[in-house]
């Protein structure tokens, strides 16, 4: 008799969508602004559901928001399977919530990474998730990064000078193993730390090494009202070339 075959351990992908939209001048949720004829969450859902590497999508959505988001997947990317959970007060408590979520199986080992992305970064590739989820698995912990050329340094005096070439954007997908992640918001929950992204979480709480990996100028994250109007752009020019949606 064969002996049942192991299911390997997965990856599972993360957007999350549960902010608001004040500084890109939207009246709510600037998740679901509309890019190229598609909403950007819808965009970003894709881009993670796409990775070869990536087994489970979870969209992470603002509170009284449920039915939106479930409406906007169904309509926009119908052939994908997201699960939905709801986000919470910030960033941080969102990251928190989803993981909570996830424990039972990061705790049995049928999830080894987590991958978190902005839904507001609707450019991202399915290559770069891919990038991070190996990179991740191999090394512990995974970010893009993007050189800071258009920052300057100031000495004691007022006096500017380039930077020395270490200072970095950080970009999201961010990965990083499963079990060091999920410690890292159970230890936070005790105190008052809300992180700026998932990496500060694990670089506070945990000895893991969080390995950097090139980003991409078009990668952008749809902040403020002229982004809109560029990532719309470079959308429909993915559009033309690839002549599909």
């Amino acid at each position: 008799m064969t002996p049942p075959r192991e299911t390997p351990p997965a990856a599972v992908g993360v957007v999350l969508a549960a902010g608001m939209g004040t500084r890109v001048g939207a009246d709510g949720n600037k998740a679901y602004l509309p890019l190229a004829g598609r909403s950007m969450v819808s965009w970003s859902v894709e881009a993670v559901a796409r990775s070869a590497n990536v087994t489970r999508t979870i969209l992470v959505f603002r509170r009284g928001e449920r039915d939106l988001a479930a409406r906007t997947l169904a309509a926009e990317v119908p052939q994908l399977r997201v699960e939905l959970v709801e986000g919470g007060d910030t960033r941080h408590g969102s990251e928190e919530n989803v993981l909570r979520h996830l424990a039972p199986d990061i705790e049995s080992g049928a999830v080894d990474v987590v991958l978190v992305h902005d839904a507001a970064r609707p450019l991202a590739s399915a290559a770069m998730m891919d990038t991070a989820v190996t990179t991740a698995r191999t090394r512990g912990g995974a970010i893009p990064v993007l050189p800071a050329a258009d920052v300057v340094e100031t000495d004691v005096d007022g006096r500017l000078s380039p930077p020395d070439g270490t200072l970095v954007r950080v970009q999201t997908p961010q990965a990083f193993r499963a079990r060091p992640l999920l410690d890292a918001y159970l230890a936070a929950a005790d105190g008052s730390f809300e992180g700026t992204d998932t990496a500060s979480c694990v670089q506070n709480y945990t000895d893991l090494e969080v390995h950097v990996f090139p980003g991409a100028a078009t990668n952008l994250k749809v902040t403020f009202a002229p982004d809109v109007r560029l990532a719309e752009r470079l959308l429909q020019d993915r559009i033309s070339r690839s002549g599909t949606r």
